[in-house]
C-alpha cells in the first residue's frame, strides 16, 4: 500500500525529533511505498539536509513551519466575510468551555464548533489559494478580541489585553500554516491509502485535511503527547496567552483523536493523556518505541562490569533530570559505602542545560572535596562528569558497562529511553516513579518517589550490597527489553495496524470495466503493487460526491496466479 508519512521537525532531516524511529519504520516496511510530507522547524534544519532514503520512498515534499511568506492573495468581500466567520467561530471555541473535559453536551458542542471552524478555514484556503495574509490581518486580531470579550468567555480569556491578543494571533498563524499547503489534491495526499502522522499537533493537521477533503484514513502515533509538551513548555507565558493556547492545542488534540482511525500511544502514560482529551479507548493501540538492541548485545551478554562499586547516570543534562537530588542522594550512599563512585554521562541541552551543568559541578565539588589516599597522593573527586565520545566513554554501551547500577533521578519523564538502554545492557536500575518508568521496567528494577534523595540512596545501597540480586534483576531486565522494545516488534505492530485500517476503509478508487460499470472488489488493498500496469481492459476513477467521477484511464494488472501447492 501507499503510505503518506507526516512528520514535523524530524524525518527525513538529519536532525530532529523522531528521526530514528521513522527511518527504522520505513526501512523495515520495504513491502510498502512511502510518500513523506515533512514540516521543518528551522532554516538550519533544512540546511543540514536529509538522511539517505531507502528505495521505497517515492517522493519527499517539504514545507517550513518557521517561516511563511505572504501569499499575496487578496480576498474579495465574500471571502473576507467567510474568513471572519470561520476565524471568529474558532476563537469563540477557544474562549468558552472547559478544555480537556470531554464529558457533557457542552464540551461536545465546543468540539464540533472548533472542527467546523477549522475545516471552514481550510476550505477557504483551498478556494482562494492561501490563508497566510488573512491570519496575519487586523481582522483576525479583532475577531479574537470579540471572542474574548463575549458573554460566557472564561475569565482568563476576558483578561487578555492587546499584547496578549497579538501573541495568541501570531501563534495561531504559525500553527495553522499547514492549512495553506497544496498537499490536499488527488495527486498529493489524496492519492495515498493511509496517512500516518508521527506526532500530534501540526504533523497531524495535514492528515486531518486529507481525511476531510479526500476521505483518506488517518493513523496518529504519539510517543510524547503534544498537549503535555505545551503544558510543560509555556510556563512563563501570561495567563491569558497560556489559557488560549492551551485551549487551541486541546481542541486540536480532541479533533485529531476523533477523526483518527487508530491512535498509537507509546506507553500507558501517554494513553491516559489521550483519553483525557477525548480519544476513544477502542481506537487506542499501545506500541512501544523500537530501539536497536544490537549495539548493546556484547555488554548485555557479559555478566561482568568495569567497577561493581560505581553508579551510572546517562542522559541529557537539564533541570528536569534533577541531578541535584542525585548528588545529595550520592552523599548519603557514600556514608554507607565509602568506596562508591558516581559517573554522570551526558551533555547539556542549550544555555539552560549548560548553566545547570555548571551548578551541578559546583555542588559536587562542595559535597565531595577531592580525596587522597595519602599525604603525597593527588586528590580525586568521586563524582565524574563525562560525555559520550570521550576517551573514557567512547560509546553508550561503554557508559552502561562502566557501572553496576544505572540510576534515573528525573522529576519529569515521558518514555525513559536511557532505562531501556540500560535494560538491553543487563543492568539493574534504580528509578524515580515518573512518566512511563514503572510500565517500562515492570518488576526488573527498584522504583522510588521523585525528589526524595534519602529513598534514592537507600535503593542504591541495597543493590550495591547484593551482587546476586543485581545480576537477577539485570537478566530479567534484558529479557523484558528484548521482548517489548526492539525495532522488530515495533515494525510488526505497525504493519498489522496498516492492514487493519485499510481493510476497514471504504474503497475510494473504483475499477470500471469497458462499459463503464464498477467492478466490486476488483482492487483490494493488498493487491496494490508499485509500478506500471500492463492491461487496458479496466480503468480506475476517483470516488467523489454522489456519483462516479470520471478520470483518465489507468492501466491495470491481471490477478497474479497462485504458486503451485498454495491453498486458498
Amino acid at each position: 500500500m501507499r503510505i503518506g508519512l507526516l512528520t514535523e521537525g524530524g524525518y527525513p532531516y538529519v536532525s530532529g525529533d523522531a528521526r530514528l524511529w521513522c527511518d527504522r519504520l520505513v526501512r523495515g516496511l520495504e513491502q510498502h511505498e512511502f510518500d513523506i510530507y515533512a514540516l521543518s522547524r528551522s532554516e538550519r534544519q533544512e540546511d543540514e539536509g536529509w538522511v539517505q532514503l531507502p528505495p521505497q520512498v517515492g517522493r519527499v515534499i517539504t514545507a517550513p513551519l518557521w517561516a511563511a511568506e505572504d501569499d499575496g492573495v487578496v480576498y474579495g468581500r465574500r471571502a473576507r466575510r467567510r474568513f471572519a466567520e470561520s476565524y471568529g467561530e474558532l476563537a469563540a471555541a477557544l474562549c468558552e468551555g472547559a478544555v480537556g473535559d470531554t464529558s457533557g453536551e457542552s464540551s461536545a458542542t465546543e468540539a464540533d464548533r472548533f472542527a467546523n471552524a477549522l475545516y471552514g478555514l481550510a476550505e477557504l484556503a483551498r478556494d482562494e489559494g492561501g490563508l497566510v495574509g488573512a491570519l496575519r490581518s487586523e481582522t483576525a486580531v479583532r475577531a479574537l478580541e470579540r471572542a474574548c470579550r463575549a458573554p460566557g468567555a472564561r475569565q482568563t480569556a476576558r483578561a487578555a489585553r492587546v499584547p496578549e491578543l497579538l501573541a495568541v494571533a501570531g501563534h495561531l498563524e504559525r500553527a495553522l500554516r499547514p492549512l495553506s499547503l497544496d498537499w490536499y489534491e488527488d495527486d498529493g495526499l489524496g492519492a495515498v491509502d493511509l496517512c500516518h502522522a508521527t506526532s500530534g499537533g501540526p504533523a497531524a493537521l495535514p492528515g486531518l485535511l486529507a481525511h476531510h477533503f479526500c476521505g483518506v484514513p488517518l493513523l496518529v502515533t504519539e510517543y510524547g503527547v503534544r498537549l503535555r509538551t505545551h503544558y510543560l513548555a509555556d510556563t512563563e507565558a501570561p495567563p491569558a496567552v497560556r489559557s488560549l493556547l492551551t485551549a487551541f492545542h486541546g481542541r486540536l488534540a480532541t479533533e485529531t483523536y476523533r477523526r483518527a482511525a487508530v491512535v498509537t500511544p507509546g506507553n500507558t502514560h501517554a494513553r491516559r493523556w489521550q483519553e483525557r482529551c477525548g480519544a476513544d479507548r477502542a481506537k487506542l493501540r499501545t506500541i512501544y518505541p523500537g530501539m536497536d538492541a544490537g549495539r548493546f548485545t556484547e555488554v548485555g551478554e557479559s555478566a561482568e562490569c568495569v567497577d561493581p562499586d560505581t553508579l551510572v547516570w546517562v542522559g541529557r543534562v537539564e533541570p528536569a533530570k534533577d541531578l541535584i537530588s542525585l548528588l545529595h542522594a550520592f552523599a548519603e550512599v557514600r556514608k554507607e559505602e565509602p568506596k562508591t563512585r558516581l559517573r554522570i554521562v551526558g551533555s547539556p541541552t542549550g544555555p539552560e542545560g549548560a548553566a545547570y551543568l555548571g551548578h551541578c559541578k559546583a555542588l559536587a565539588a562542595q559535597l565531595f572535596p577531592d580525596e587522597a589516599e595519602g599525604l603525597h597522593a593527588v586528590g580525586d573527586n568521586p563524582v565524574r562528569f563525562e560525555e559520550i565520545g570521550g576517551p573514557e566513554v567512547p560509546t553508550l554501551a561503554d557508559a552502561y558497562a562502566s557501572g553496576a547500577v544505572t540510576v534515573l533521578s528525573s522529576v519529569v519523564e515521558g518514555f525513559p529511553i536511557t532505562l531501556v538502554e540500560a535494560m538491553f545492557c543487563g543492568r539493574a536500575t534504580v528509578s524515580t516513579d515518573v512518566g512511563a518508568v514503572v510500565e517500562v521496567i515492570g518488576g526488573t528494577g527498584l522504583v522510588v518517589p521523585p525528589r526524595n534523595p534519602k529513598a534514592l540512596a537507600e535503593a542504591c545501597v541495597t543493590l550495591l550490597r547484593d551482587p546476586e540480586r543485581r545480576e537477577r534483576l539485570g537478566a530479567a531486565a534484558r529479557a523484558r527489553a528484548l521482548e517489548l522494545f526492539t525495532v522488530e516488534q515495533n515494525i510488526t505492530a505497525f504493519h498489522s495496524i496498516y492492514l487493519e485500517i485499510v481493510s476497514h476503509t471504504p474503497v475510494r478508487r473504483v475499477v470500471l470495466d469497458d462499459t463503464g460499470e464498477p467492478l466490486p472488489f476488483a482492487a483490494p488493498a493488498e493487491a496494490h503493487v508499485p509500478g506500471r500496469w500492463t492491461e487496458h481492459s479496466t480503468r480506475v476513477v476517483a470516488r467523489g460526491g454522489p456519483g462516479w467521477a470520471a478520470g483518465p484511464p489507468v492501466r491495470a494488472t491481471p490477478p497474479l496466479a497462485a504458486p503451485e501447492g498454495a491453498t486458498g
